[in-house]
């Protein structure tokens, strides 16, 4: 079963390959993207990782949570909760 995490506090230089490369470092990753403004196409901080399995969203959860990459703190936490 899929599960979704959202990643808040990215650095606004961050790509979508980049967040992608982050997570898979924990698991397969189904997609990985990085919320923009419509009007300017630029980052707004923030993105949404799509992990393959539970397990795998936990363990990216667990590592990267409070990790510190292009000098900004990153705040992760499931888009909704897991089921056992």
């Amino acid at each position: 079963m899929a599960a979704s995490i959202l990643v808040g506090n990215l650095a606004f230089t961050i790509s979508s390959d980049e967040l992608h490369a982050l997570f898979s470092e924990h698991g397969d990753v189904t997609s990985a993207r990085i919320a923009c403004d419509r009007l300017s196409g630029l980052s707004r901080g923030f993105g949404c990782v799509e992990m393959s399995s539970a397990s795998a969203a936990r363990s990216a959860i667990s590592a990267t949570h409070g990790r510190t990459i292009a000098g900004r703190r990153l705040h992760v936490n499931l888009a909704c909760p897991l089921s056992s």
